[in-house]
């Protein structure tokens, strides 16, 4: 069971809230229809619901809030438009690491693709779906991890009815088997045919809380479509003969004037009156209509009869079950132009055409004062600490992060062929610039083999290091598929360790390759005597592996704090144009002092035994750090981590 209590956003310059002290529940076993029209704070209450809206308010999900769940995705299926994942992933690619987020194993992903009928999609791109298929993804995503819950934002917009009546067929086999389904929709007769509940909402604030049989009985609104080429003629008719007989029927007449809607009668009543005056009949049926725009006054938001509350007007039901277009008014549903004959309204005759026959007194409904009472009211007492005066505020709260971050991180950057086509041309790049660089014969062995001229700032392989580390957060926030309808991406430890630690293999084995492909070049072209192990081996090395490394993690932590990729590669590129200059530029002093011995110091203070080649190990990381590009990288990556721990910070306590 889903209760929302109290749920109200934050004001933003001075505008009303989106959501005003909403209260409601969607039973479990059931599919419940959030329904309002454009603008009515539909998902706003969504986002309210799953704390990543600031505001007032809780949502307990089978009786705890979603921050109190320990795996959330296993509690809460969320649907928020279209599959947030790179288009260039497969469909089986995309569910594969988001099982790793979810914790659950890879074989899941087949299993939701067959329920969903992709199973023959597996291995099509994202980017390739159509808007259907589309939505059958995001349906499996949601459905990944066996949520109890599924909370959907307007799941069958834009698809056609063979669609949209397969979405709902999954919707009501997910309750039938016990779960919880929220969805919105702006269509009544939707909710109406799909729902088993309905709750209805005008500008942040709950109008009606009612059953799908009560919401079609009090707010749609049958008609008889007629079309004659004497509608001024049958509409005086009907009208004079329903005043006769004591009835309440509206006759509606069309824009077009051969085309009338009658409100209150039906498709035999019609017909026999055209047939006893000798008035040819070219169409009659049963469907659900618009009356259009309404002008007669409002009480509390709810009209006196029950009817198209809050100026949400939606046909739907006629007598046969046949559903037909709905129609929304903005302003109420005394009718454009509908004469109440004194009851309920002022009196005045309509503008549009409406002529009503001896309307019956307007009733109220239990449903809908029911949920009048709750919305003026406020939650019940039972849902709020005794002595509150508000309820408690809702906090934006960072998102989870993937259980199995390593496995999910390795998904992610090998899902794609980006990651494929940035390896090749860094390899190419090197290669070519290797064979060039030997040719001169100037340039020193080391910069030879790892393709270093001196007119570039940087090699190919710390550029494509620092290129990889900054996609792995860039594509996130472009894609972001941990938070789908959130737009945000976790902070967690573990996330960003994974990330660190993939980024420095990735990085380490695109040195590595670069060197091995650049030496077989040079052997190649030159032959085997160019190429010899230098005396120095080991700190360039060290020194070679520090600079890939530090580059990748550079872009990685720029673009997780600015949260784009460019943002990654303009931090990687900063080190040799802004940083290294500034500090060749500071004054040097002669150095008077030896770091040698430092490892026997630190083995005294901590009473460990070092190595005796520790000594020269921590003599050749200095050297490396010192280098100005070692210490501009140095430099540069700790801003970004303390930058990064600062972005954190403040997010957790932005509210």
């Amino acid at each position: 069971m889903l209760q929302a209590i109290g749920l109200t956003s934050a004001r933003h310059r001075g505008l009303p809230p989106a959501v005003d002290d909403l209260t409601f529940e969607a039973g479990s076993g059931s599919v419940t229809a959030l329904l309002g029209p454009p603008g009515s704070g539909k998902t706003s209450a969504l986002r309210l619901m799953l704390e990543i809206e600031p505001g007032r308010g809780v949502t307990y999900f089978r009786g705890r809030p979603l921050h109190r769940v320990a795996h959330p995705a296993r509690e809460v299926g969320v649907l928020f438009g279209n599959v947030p994942g790179h288009p260039a992933r497969t469909v089986r690619g995309q569910l594969r690491m988001l099982c790793a987020a979810a914790g659950v194993p890879a074989s899941r992903a087949d299993d939701v693709l067959d329920a969903v009928g992709l199973v023959g999609l597996g291995d099509h791109r994202i980017g390739t779906l159509s808007l259907g298929m589309d939505r059958r993804l995001a349906l499996a995503s949601a459905l990944l991890a066996d949520p109890h819950t599924l909370i959907l934002d307007e799941p069958a917009e834009g698809l056609g009815a063979r669609e949209a009546a397969w979405l709902h067929g999954m919707l009501r086999s997910h309750a039938d088997r016990g779960g919880t389904v929220l969805y919105t929709t702006r269509d009544p007769k939707e909710a109406a045919r799909s729902a088993g509940h309905v709750v209805t909402i005008d500008s942040g604030r709950l109008v009606a809380d009612q059953e799908a049989a009560d919401f079609s009985r009090t707010r749609l609104r049958p008609r008889v479509a007629v079309r004659t080429p004497h509608a001024a003629r049958l509409a005086a008719i009907v009208s004079r003969e329903a005043r006769a007989a004591r009835r309440s029927v509206e006759v509606v007449t069309e824009a077009s004037s051969s085309r009338l809607s009658v409100y209150g009668s039906s498709c035999a009543e019609i017909g026999d009156t055209a047939f006893r005056h000798g008035l040819p009949v070219h169409q009659l049926a049963d469907e659900v209509g618009d009356t259009g725009l309404a002008s007669g006054p409002r009480d509390n938001g709810l009209l006196s009869d029950g009817l198209g509350a809050s100026g949400f007007l939606g046909d739907g039901l006629g007598d046969s079950g046949r559903l037909g277009d709905s129609g929304l008014s903005c302003s109420g549903l005394s009718g454009n132009g509908l004469r109440d004959n004194g009851l309920g309204g002022s009196g005045l005759p309509g503008d549009g055409g409406v002529a009503v026959a001896d309307a019956r007194p307007a009733t109220g409904n239990d449903a809908v004062a029911t949920a009048t009472r709750r919305a003026t009211d406020g939650p019940p007492p039972a849902a709020i600490s005794a002595g509150a005066q508000l309820p408690p505020r809702i906090r934006r709260r960072p998102a989870h992060g993937p259980l199995r971050p390593l496995r999910y991180e390795l998904r992610r950057l090998f899902g794609v062929r980006t990651t494929t086509l940035i390896v090749a041309v860094t390899l190419v790049a090197s290669a070519v610039l290797s064979v060039v660089l030997a040719r001169d014969g100037r340039a020193p062995l080391p910069n030879v083999l790892v393709a270093w001229p001196s007119l570039l700032p940087l090699p190919p392989a710390a550029l494509g290091a620092g290129l990889l580390g900054a996609l792995s957060f860039g594509d996130e926030f472009r894609y972001p598929a941990l938070a789908a309808g959130r737009g945000t991406v976790p902070r967690r430890l573990g996330l960003l360790l994974a990330k660190l630690a993939v980024s420095a293999g990735v990085a380490l084995s695109l040195g590595l390759l670069v060197v091995l492909v650049s030496a077989a070049s040079l052997r190649l072209v030159y032959g085997g005597d160019l190429v010899q192990v230098p005396s120095n081996v080991m700190s360039l090395a060290v020194s070679w592996s520090g600079l890939t490394v530090g580059c990748a993690w550079a872009g990685l932590l720029a673009a997780g704090i600015f949260r784009v990729t460019a943002a990654g590669v303009a931090a990687v590129l900063a080190v040799p144009v802004l940083m290294v200059p500034l500090i060749e530029a500071l004054p040097k002093a002669p150095t008077a002092r030896s770091m040698s011995g430092l490892p026997g110091r630190l083995g005294e203070l901590t009473w460990l035994q070092w190595p005796h080649e520790a000594d020269r190990w921590v003599l050749a990381l200095v050297k490396v750090v010192a280098h100005p590009v070692g210490t501009a990288l140095t430099l540069s990556l700790s801003v970004l981590v303390c930058a990064y721990l600062f972005t954190g910070l403040r997010g957790r306590v932005r509210w």
